[in-house]
């Protein structure tokens, strides 16, 4: 059976931003690995093999689709747990679902047809994040392009397609989460939800030398807010030194910082969802 997206207890979707080499991809791994066990929705590991909408153009981009999904396919054989990569490219999609278990469309991407009914048209499950530019509602376009493509409808089937909210931009250079976002887009999209915790507080354009900075204090709050608010998942990267990873360092969550905040979130979700 095809993977899918658990709607009846919280999940998280967690890594690096980044593929880096296996001793830090393993790493975080094994730990989520460990994690997970007290997840009652289980947890996807996620990394990048190619970070294509970097904001300068020398800046770390990762490994490439074919030495990139070599290495997922090492994270998965070694932890057990599922992966989710993000494609660029309709021609990402086949290869990709051959070697992990879900494909993400990029917030940037979330409106390319030919990305999405490639995506669509494979095994694995899709999650399309919102754009950062978007309401609500507007994603329900996307994800019934990826639905369109499907051999087999959506009402037959478990389900295959989430979204994610990862802020929406207020002025230059700040995200905004409207915590309705939850509500409406489980509404429009019928799928489920997932928080960007880690995305929604990057500043982009505002780090050193026009890289993208972050908040990354305030993953904790929005993330709890964001289950009490009805997030179905969560999305969060993080790293053992995020101060010294390679993409997205100011908004990802320390490593050892990530397994009390997930229990607290696990736990507001239980109160909420009784």
């Amino acid at each position: 059976m095809a993977p899918h997206f658990r709607t009846d207890a919280l999940f998280l979707i967690a890594g690096p931003c980044v593929l880096e080499d296996d001793a830090l991809n393993l790493r975080v791994g094994e730990h989520l690995a460990r994690l997970a066990e007290s997840v009652p929705g289980g947890i996807i590991f996620k990394a990048s093999f190619d970070k294509a909408n970097r904001s300068n153009a020398g800046a770390h981009r990762g490994p490439g689709l074919d030495e990139g999904l070599a290495a997922l396919a090492r994270v998965r054989a070694a932890t057990g747990l599922p992966i989710l990569t993000d494609v660029h490219l309709p021609d990402q999609c086949a290869p990709s679902a051959e070697v992990v278990d879900v494909l993400q469309i990029p917030a940037f991407l979330c409106r390319q047809t030919d990305l999405l009914l490639a995506a669509g048209a494979t095994k694995a499950a899709v999650n399309v994040k919102k754009g950062q530019w978007m309401h609500p509602e507007g994603m329900r376009g996307a994800i019934e392009k990826v639905r369109r493509a499907r051999p087999t409808p959506h009402a037959q089937r478990p389900t295959q397609e989430a979204v994610t909210e990862r802020g929406t931009f207020f002025g230059y250079g700040d995200l905004v989460v409207d915590m309705r976002s939850f509500a409406r887009m489980r509404e429009a999209c019928d799928a489920p939800v997932i928080f960007d915790a880690t995305h929604s507080v990057q500043r982009p354009g505002q780090g050193a030398e026009g890289a993208s900075g972050g908040a990354r204090e305030f993953i904790p709050p929005l993330t709890l807010a964001a289950i009490a608010a009805g997030a179905d998942g969560l999305f969060l990267e993080t790293h053992p030194d995020p101060d010294h990873a390679p993409s997205d360092g100011p908004n990802m969550m320390p490593l050892d910082k990530l397994d009390d905040l997930i229990l607290r979130a696990v736990d507001i979700w239980d109160r909420v969802r009784r």
